[in-house]
């Protein structure tokens, strides 16, 4: 039976919000999730726009999972993590992290003093973008750093950064370059094109990137779109790779596994990531935990933004990783 305590609390509007205007549900549907009645549900939603936390984003602090943050904080190293509450029994998890990026893009961008920042690209950012209410920075530049493809259905790789930029009042500059070089072609006469080479010396000045990353499956829009046709996940994986950051391949303790792939990649170096004051990760789903880990443990990410599915996920391995190191001291 559904319980019903007196849970008009902002933490339980904020979520019932969460999963109506974001993930999407219908209110008979969170009302079975939550175990309350539907029209408690309803109830929460009206007093949710009576108290003026809905407009186009949830504007409470209290959507956050804080003990999961705290958690993932000590657990992965880093500086700060977001966990936005998702769908369950229908783990989308671009949706919900896009929208948790959002809302702390938005944030960092009322306190932060960016000039510029840089862009990935994948499903979860196209997401973020949705979700981004319009604002105005005339003065800030956002740069792609990762190479693009043509092929593709769900979204338009080159278009990431500059769909950043029109919702946020920015400029852009796009990184117009294939991920990945044919196979004899040579990087450094490549790159020394003088529209390239302009537009790689803005690596070194960004304030924040935002990244993505995901595994060697089919799972991987990378991976189904954009790999070279001789580089195969099956040779990927036997040489250790288990997901990707920047279209470079990482093993489980962050080192590259492929020196050539990284050599014919057109992106930001993983090097130089490690420069930038601000890295975040947006990232969800149980097929990407190892390379969620593996980013982390490469330095790759400062703040972390993930669904709290992901986030229990990812703790897990943590303590099972600890729990063997524990066993073989």
């Amino acid at each position: 039976m559904a319980r019903e305590p007196n849970e008009d609390t902002e933490a339980f509007i904020a979520e019932v919000c969460w999963h109506y205007y974001v993930n999407e549900m219908t209110q008979a549907e969170i009302a079975k999730m939550l175990d309350v009645t539907r029209l408690r549900v309803n109830q929460a939603i009206q007093r949710a726009k009576a108290l003026g936390l809905v407009k186009v984003q949830i504007d409470s602090p209290f959507v956050a999972r804080v003990e999961l943050q705290h958690d993932l904080k000590d657990a992965l190293g880093l500086s700060r993590a977001v966990v936005a509450p998702a769908n369950r029994d229908e783990h989308d998890y671009h949706r919900p992290v896009g929208a948790a990026l959002a809302a702390h893009l938005s944030e960092r961008l009322r306190v932060a003093q960016w000039k510029s920042f840089g862009v990935s690209w994948g499903l979860t950012l196209d997401s973020a973008i949705r979700k981004l209410q319009k604002q105005s920075h005339p003065g800030m530049e956002v740069v792609s750093i990762l190479g693009g493809t043509a092929q593709g259905s769900t979204f338009n790789s080159f278009g990431i950064a500059s769909g950043f930029a029109d919702a946020l009042g920015a400029h852009y500059s796009i990184l117009t370059a294939p991920i990945y070089l044919s196979d004899g072609i040579d990087r450094d006469l490549f790159l020394s094109q003088y529209a390239l080479k302009e537009h790689f010396a803005k690596f070194d000045s960004l304030d924040a990137v935002i990244l993505t990353c995901s595994n060697v499956s089919e799972k991987s829009f990378l991976v189904s779109h954009g790999l070279p046709r001789e580089l195969t996940p099956a040779n990927l994986m036997n040489a250790g790779a288990i997901g990707d950051v920047l279209g470079q391949f990482l093993d489980r303790d962050g080192n590259s596994v492929s020196p050539d792939v990284d050599d014919r990649t057109i992106g930001m170096p993983l090097e130089l990531v490690h420069n930038v004051p601000e890295k975040i990760m947006a990232a969800a789903g149980a097929h990407k935990v190892d390379i969620i880990r593996a980013a982390c443990a490469r330095g790759l990410v400062d703040t972390l933004v993930t669904d709290d599915v992901t986030a229990e996920l990812l703790l897990a391995a943590q303590a099972n990783v600890t729990k063997d190191q524990g066993q073989e001291a």
